[in-house]
Protein backbone atom coordinates (compact mmCIF):
# COMPACT_ATOMS: atom_id res chain seq x y z
CA UNK A 1 0.00 0.00 0.00
CA UNK A 2 1.49 3.25 -1.12
CA UNK A 3 1.81 5.52 1.74
CA UNK A 4 2.05 9.68 0.79
CA UNK A 5 5.21 11.64 0.91
CA UNK A 6 5.22 14.09 3.82
CA UNK A 7 7.77 16.20 1.60
CA UNK A 8 6.21 17.65 -2.00
CA UNK A 9 7.99 16.69 -5.11
CA UNK A 10 10.76 18.25 -7.05
CA UNK A 11 7.73 19.13 -9.46
CA UNK A 12 5.18 20.41 -7.17
CA UNK A 13 7.85 22.88 -6.08
CA UNK A 14 8.97 24.60 -9.28
CA UNK A 15 6.01 27.01 -9.64
CA UNK A 16 6.75 27.56 -6.19
CA UNK A 17 10.41 28.55 -6.56
CA UNK A 18 9.53 30.60 -9.76
CA UNK A 19 7.21 32.76 -8.08
CA UNK A 20 9.76 33.54 -4.96
CA UNK A 21 12.32 34.61 -8.16
CA UNK A 22 10.59 37.07 -9.78
CA UNK A 23 9.60 37.97 -6.70
CA UNK A 24 13.08 39.04 -5.74
CA UNK A 25 14.28 40.03 -8.81
CA UNK A 26 11.42 42.91 -9.07
CA UNK A 27 12.59 43.71 -5.16
CA UNK A 28 16.03 43.61 -6.83
CA UNK A 29 15.08 46.63 -9.79
CA UNK A 30 13.24 48.47 -7.06
CA UNK A 31 15.86 48.85 -4.83
CA UNK A 32 18.17 49.08 -7.73
CA UNK A 33 15.90 51.92 -9.49
CA UNK A 34 16.01 53.67 -6.04
CA UNK A 35 19.75 53.93 -5.28
CA UNK A 36 20.27 55.08 -8.72
CA UNK A 37 17.67 58.42 -8.43
CA UNK A 38 19.07 58.68 -5.09
CA UNK A 39 22.69 58.68 -6.46
CA UNK A 40 21.76 61.10 -9.27
CA UNK A 41 23.75 64.14 -8.56
CA UNK A 42 22.57 67.36 -8.03
CA UNK A 43 22.78 69.80 -10.71
CA UNK A 44 25.26 72.35 -10.06
CA UNK A 45 24.06 76.12 -8.66
CA UNK A 46 25.99 78.95 -10.39
CA UNK A 47 25.18 82.34 -8.79
CA UNK A 48 25.58 85.83 -10.44
CA UNK A 49 25.79 89.15 -8.53
CA UNK A 50 24.40 92.07 -10.08
CA UNK A 51 25.59 95.56 -10.04
CA UNK A 52 26.70 97.67 -6.90
CA UNK A 53 27.36 93.88 -5.03
CA UNK A 54 29.84 91.25 -5.83
CA UNK A 55 30.15 87.25 -4.76
CA UNK A 56 30.27 87.34 -1.66
CA UNK A 57 26.82 89.13 -0.98
CA UNK A 58 25.67 85.36 -1.88
CA UNK A 59 27.65 83.99 1.48
CA UNK A 60 24.30 83.26 3.66
CA UNK A 61 22.87 81.68 0.17
CA UNK A 62 25.57 79.35 -0.55
CA UNK A 63 26.20 78.32 2.75
CA UNK A 64 22.41 76.89 2.74
CA UNK A 65 22.74 75.23 -0.71
CA UNK A 66 26.00 73.65 0.26
CA UNK A 67 24.31 72.41 3.54
CA UNK A 68 21.71 70.70 1.59
CA UNK A 69 24.54 68.98 -0.76
CA UNK A 70 24.59 71.11 -3.66
CA UNK A 71 27.92 72.18 -5.82
CA UNK A 72 27.97 75.71 -5.67
CA UNK A 73 29.61 78.08 -7.53
CA UNK A 74 30.01 81.93 -7.85
CA UNK A 75 30.54 84.30 -10.85
CA UNK A 76 32.60 86.89 -10.76
CA UNK A 77 30.07 89.30 -12.80
CA UNK A 78 32.33 92.29 -14.65
CA UNK A 79 29.25 94.45 -15.29
CA UNK A 80 30.59 95.93 -18.44
CA UNK A 81 27.01 94.54 -20.20
CA UNK A 82 24.67 91.63 -21.34
CA UNK A 83 26.16 90.42 -24.46
CA UNK A 84 29.75 90.77 -23.13
CA UNK A 85 29.23 89.29 -19.52
CA UNK A 86 27.18 86.46 -20.61
CA UNK A 87 30.15 85.26 -22.85
CA UNK A 88 32.31 84.76 -20.44
CA UNK A 89 30.07 82.89 -18.05
CA UNK A 90 29.12 80.36 -20.60
CA UNK A 91 32.94 79.89 -20.49
CA UNK A 92 32.72 79.27 -17.18
CA UNK A 93 29.60 76.89 -17.34
CA UNK A 94 31.60 74.83 -20.07
CA UNK A 95 33.60 73.77 -17.33
CA UNK A 96 30.62 72.65 -15.28
CA UNK A 97 29.56 68.71 -15.42
CA UNK A 98 26.09 67.84 -15.25
CA UNK A 99 22.84 69.75 -15.05
CA UNK A 100 23.36 73.16 -13.97
CA UNK A 101 20.72 76.07 -12.31
CA UNK A 102 21.52 79.49 -12.97
CA UNK A 103 20.58 82.48 -10.76
CA UNK A 104 20.62 85.96 -11.30
CA UNK A 105 20.35 88.78 -8.69
CA UNK A 106 19.39 92.19 -10.42
CA UNK A 107 21.51 93.19 -13.15
CA UNK A 108 22.65 89.45 -13.44
CA UNK A 109 19.12 88.55 -14.65
CA UNK A 110 20.05 90.33 -17.33
CA UNK A 111 23.20 87.83 -17.75
CA UNK A 112 21.90 84.67 -17.27
CA UNK A 113 18.90 85.27 -19.88
CA UNK A 114 21.62 85.87 -22.68
CA UNK A 115 23.04 82.55 -21.72
CA UNK A 116 22.41 79.92 -24.17
CA UNK A 117 24.00 76.35 -22.62
CA UNK A 118 22.32 73.38 -23.10
CA UNK A 119 23.31 72.32 -19.38
CA UNK A 120 20.99 75.13 -17.98
CA UNK A 121 17.99 72.96 -16.46
CA UNK A 122 16.15 76.52 -14.85
CA UNK A 123 16.87 80.21 -14.82
CA UNK A 124 15.92 81.40 -11.11
CA UNK A 125 15.78 85.43 -11.16
CA UNK A 126 15.93 87.00 -7.45
CA UNK A 127 14.65 90.78 -7.91
CA UNK A 128 16.07 90.65 -11.17
CA UNK A 129 15.76 91.84 -14.89
CA UNK A 130 14.21 89.29 -16.88
CA UNK A 131 14.08 91.10 -20.14
CA UNK A 132 12.30 90.16 -23.44
CA UNK A 133 14.72 90.37 -26.60
CA UNK A 134 15.43 93.86 -26.97
CA UNK A 135 14.65 95.62 -24.10
CA UNK A 136 16.87 97.39 -21.77
CA UNK A 137 17.86 98.15 -18.27
CA UNK A 138 17.01 101.82 -18.28
CA UNK A 139 14.14 100.97 -20.60
CA UNK A 140 12.93 98.68 -18.08
CA UNK A 141 12.85 101.29 -15.12
CA UNK A 142 10.69 103.69 -17.02
CA UNK A 143 9.17 105.73 -14.46
CA UNK A 144 6.36 106.37 -16.34
CA UNK A 145 5.18 103.11 -16.19
CA UNK A 146 7.09 101.11 -13.20
CA UNK A 147 7.63 104.12 -10.62
CA UNK A 148 9.07 103.48 -7.66
CA UNK A 149 12.67 103.13 -8.27
CA UNK A 150 15.02 105.14 -6.31
CA UNK A 151 18.51 104.67 -8.00
CA UNK A 152 18.70 108.23 -9.23
CA UNK A 153 21.44 111.20 -8.87
CA UNK A 154 22.62 112.36 -6.06
CA UNK A 155 22.40 108.47 -4.71
CA UNK A 156 23.67 107.41 -8.26
CA UNK A 157 27.36 109.02 -8.96
CA UNK A 158 29.57 108.14 -12.21
CA UNK A 159 33.71 107.65 -12.45
CA UNK A 160 35.54 107.36 -14.90
CA UNK A 161 37.64 103.54 -14.67
CA UNK A 162 39.96 101.67 -16.37
CA UNK A 163 38.22 99.01 -18.51
CA UNK A 164 39.98 96.75 -20.90
CA UNK A 165 36.50 96.59 -22.67
CA UNK A 166 35.83 100.27 -22.87
CA UNK A 167 36.86 102.45 -25.62
CA UNK A 168 40.27 103.34 -25.53
CA UNK A 169 40.90 100.89 -22.17
CA UNK A 170 38.35 103.49 -20.17
CA UNK A 171 34.57 103.72 -19.05
CA UNK A 172 32.21 105.30 -17.30
CA UNK A 173 30.62 103.82 -14.24
CA UNK A 174 28.19 104.05 -12.02
CA UNK A 175 28.14 103.28 -8.52
CA UNK A 176 25.77 104.62 -5.16
CA UNK A 177 27.14 107.00 -2.96
CA UNK A 178 28.38 105.73 0.61
CA UNK A 179 25.29 108.03 2.00
CA UNK A 180 22.52 106.56 0.51
CA UNK A 181 23.59 102.63 -0.15
CA UNK A 182 21.78 101.37 3.24
CA UNK A 183 18.39 103.47 2.40
CA UNK A 184 18.32 102.43 -1.32
CA UNK A 185 20.11 99.06 -1.83
CA UNK A 186 19.49 97.49 1.75
CA UNK A 187 17.47 98.99 3.80
CA UNK A 188 16.29 95.72 6.30
CA UNK A 189 19.90 94.66 7.00
CA UNK A 190 22.10 96.07 9.73
CA UNK A 191 24.01 99.49 9.61
CA UNK A 192 27.16 97.00 10.02
CA UNK A 193 26.05 94.60 7.26
CA UNK A 194 25.42 97.54 4.75
CA UNK A 195 28.77 99.04 5.46
CA UNK A 196 30.63 95.78 4.36
CA UNK A 197 28.31 95.43 1.15
CA UNK A 198 29.52 98.76 0.30
CA UNK A 199 32.84 98.07 0.65
CA UNK A 200 32.35 95.46 -1.56
CA UNK A 201 30.65 97.49 -3.84
CA UNK A 202 31.36 96.96 -7.73
CA UNK A 203 30.68 99.92 -10.03
CA UNK A 204 28.73 99.35 -13.23
CA UNK A 205 28.97 100.58 -16.80
CA UNK A 206 26.67 102.82 -18.06
CA UNK A 207 26.32 101.27 -20.65
CA UNK A 208 25.06 97.82 -19.45
CA UNK A 209 22.04 99.98 -18.71
CA UNK A 210 21.40 100.34 -22.50
CA UNK A 211 22.54 97.54 -23.84
CA UNK A 212 19.64 95.52 -25.69
CA UNK A 213 19.43 91.98 -24.57
CA UNK A 214 19.47 89.38 -26.95
CA UNK A 215 17.49 86.07 -27.34
CA UNK A 216 15.35 85.40 -24.09
CA UNK A 217 16.81 82.19 -22.63
CA UNK A 218 13.62 81.99 -20.30
CA UNK A 219 11.66 81.01 -23.60
CA UNK A 220 13.30 77.33 -23.30
CA UNK A 221 14.44 76.95 -19.98
CA UNK A 222 11.91 76.83 -17.23
CA UNK A 223 12.62 79.68 -14.60
CA UNK A 224 11.53 80.99 -11.13
CA UNK A 225 11.24 84.44 -9.86
CA UNK A 226 11.53 85.97 -6.16
CA UNK A 227 10.24 89.06 -6.18
CA UNK A 228 11.17 91.56 -3.17
CA UNK A 229 8.60 93.31 -2.36
CA UNK A 230 10.35 96.33 -0.18
CA UNK A 231 12.65 96.63 -3.23
CA UNK A 232 14.00 100.74 -3.99
CA UNK A 233 16.00 99.63 -6.92
CA UNK A 234 13.53 97.32 -9.77
CA UNK A 235 9.71 98.22 -8.78
CA UNK A 236 7.89 95.20 -7.50
CA UNK A 237 5.51 96.40 -10.08
CA UNK A 238 8.19 95.71 -12.92
CA UNK A 239 9.76 92.36 -11.13
CA UNK A 240 5.96 90.77 -11.28
CA UNK A 241 5.60 91.88 -14.91
CA UNK A 242 8.38 90.31 -16.22
CA UNK A 243 8.50 87.40 -13.43
CA UNK A 244 4.83 86.71 -15.62
CA UNK A 245 6.73 86.38 -19.15
CA UNK A 246 9.93 84.47 -17.40
CA UNK A 247 8.47 82.29 -14.60
CA UNK A 248 4.95 81.46 -14.52
CA UNK A 249 3.66 80.01 -12.27
CA UNK A 250 7.25 79.73 -10.49
CA UNK A 251 6.60 83.49 -8.65
CA UNK A 252 7.15 83.78 -4.93
CA UNK A 253 7.56 86.98 -3.00
CA UNK A 254 9.39 88.01 0.37
CA UNK A 255 8.80 90.78 2.83
CA UNK A 256 12.59 92.76 1.70
CA UNK A 257 14.62 94.99 0.10
CA UNK A 258 16.96 94.76 -3.20
CA UNK A 259 19.19 92.86 -1.53
CA UNK A 260 17.14 89.82 -0.19
CA UNK A 261 19.86 87.74 -1.07
CA UNK A 262 21.61 89.07 1.89
CA UNK A 263 18.47 89.79 4.30
CA UNK A 264 16.67 86.66 3.46
CA UNK A 265 19.08 84.03 2.02
CA UNK A 266 16.63 81.14 3.81
CA UNK A 267 13.99 82.20 1.48
CA UNK A 268 16.13 82.74 -1.27
CA UNK A 269 17.95 79.61 -0.89
CA UNK A 270 14.62 78.01 -0.65
CA UNK A 271 13.04 79.15 -4.04
CA UNK A 272 16.53 77.83 -5.69
CA UNK A 273 15.72 74.16 -3.78
CA UNK A 274 12.42 74.58 -5.19
CA UNK A 275 14.02 75.18 -9.27
CA UNK A 276 16.85 72.58 -8.47
CA UNK A 277 14.68 69.86 -7.02
CA UNK A 278 12.05 70.07 -10.02
CA UNK A 279 14.40 68.88 -12.77
CA UNK A 280 15.00 65.95 -10.83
Amino acid sequence: MAVDSPHPTRKALRPIVLALILILSACAATTLSVSSASAAPKPTVVLVHGAFADSTGWDGVAARLSSQGYPVERFDNPLRGPAHDSALLEKKLATIKGPIVLVGHSYGGMVITNVDDPDVVANVYIAAFAPEQGEFVQGLLNPLVYPGSRLLPPALQVKVVDDPAGVAGRNVDGYIARPYFREIFAQDVSIATAADMFAHQKSAALVANLEPSGPASWKKVPGWYLVSQQDRVIPPALQRFMALRAASGHTSEVNASHASLVSRPAAVAAVIEKAATAQG
